[in-house]
């Protein structure tokens, strides 16, 4: 148990925990300092990077979460807070699929083709959801820590 729940909660600090960095710190300082194709050729590595290790971090998040609600005996065995955190983690991995599979992908040809200004539209869908999957991720981190509390 001491092991899932140590990687599930490196899980959620890294994919969280970059959003929060991206979000809060990178964007404003890429959007007010960098040229279109630097700012955009920016995120594509950036994106290309941190995305493997969501992809990473969902796999262990899916896995030590199931566990560990196994070993309280299934969905009847654990609190309502585990349910939220349940329902809004699936609700971020499907935000984080379709970003993946469709406005990344679309940004990544849009840098390699120099298309700055379809990749800009690309990276401001892709900013609008990680803005929802960022609350979201607060949210879930709220009701996993203080769920069990209310």
């Amino acid at each position: 148990m001491a092991i899932a729940i140590s990687l599930h909660i490196l899980a959620a600090c890294i994919w969280v925990g970059g959003m929060f960095f991206a979000y809060v710190c990178l964007r404003p300082v890429a959007a007010s300092t960098l040229e279109p194709a630097q700012r955009l050729t920016l995120w594509r590595g950036t994106f290309q990077s941190f995305f493997k290790w969501v992809g990473l971090s969902i796999v262990l998040l899916i896995i030590s979460g199931h566990f560990m609600i196994g070993m309280f005996g299934g969905m009847k065995g654990v609190g309502v807070h585990v349910h939220i955190m349940l329902l809004l983690g699936y609700i971020m991995f499907a935000i984080f699929g379709h970003v993946f599979f469709a406005p990344f992908k679309r940004l990544k040809a849009a840098v390699d083709n120099q298309d700055w200004e379809a990749g800009a539209a690309q990276l401001n869908t892709i900013r609008k959801m990680v803005g929802i999957n960022l609350v979201i991720g607060l949210i879930t981190i709220i009701a996993a820590s203080a769920g069990r509390f209310i």
